[in-house]
């Protein structure tokens, strides 16, 4: 989590979470020419690859045995509506970002219930 804070820094920098997320290159990279539109969309990486990776290990220790319920909900319902885990995986990362401006910005504590 420090590690997190730190690469963030101070969150009124950014004026919401959606400005948070290409921060950790954690945005889709878009490739459409004309009528063609990719099917397959990566991350543009382009951000802080050391918030990107702390996101990544936090999303892994969130859905270890289901220690992060809202986490663990998430995942299923992304793996449910078809995505591959890898998939998944960002759309959690992308999530906890969300989840971590707001406590940053509101300065309130996270409750984990389900």
């Amino acid at each position: 989590m420090a590690t997190i804070l730190s690469e963030i820094g101070d969150v009124a920098l950014f004026e919401k979470p959606k400005k948070l997320v290409p921060y950790a290159g954690l945005d889709p990279s878009v490739f459409e020419s004309g009528k063609y539109k990719a099917s397959i969309n990566r991350i543009t990486k382009r951000g802080s690859s050391r918030l990107r990776q702390s996101l990544y290990m936090a999303v892994q220790c969130g859905l270890a045995r289901n220690r992060n319920k809202k986490l663990t909900a998430f995942y299923q319902r992304k793996r449910d509506e078809g995505k591959p885990h890898k998939v998944a995986i960002i759309a959690c990362e992308n999530k906890l970002a969300h989840w971590i401006y707001a406590i940053l910005k509101h300065q309130e504590v996270f409750v984990d219930q389900n």
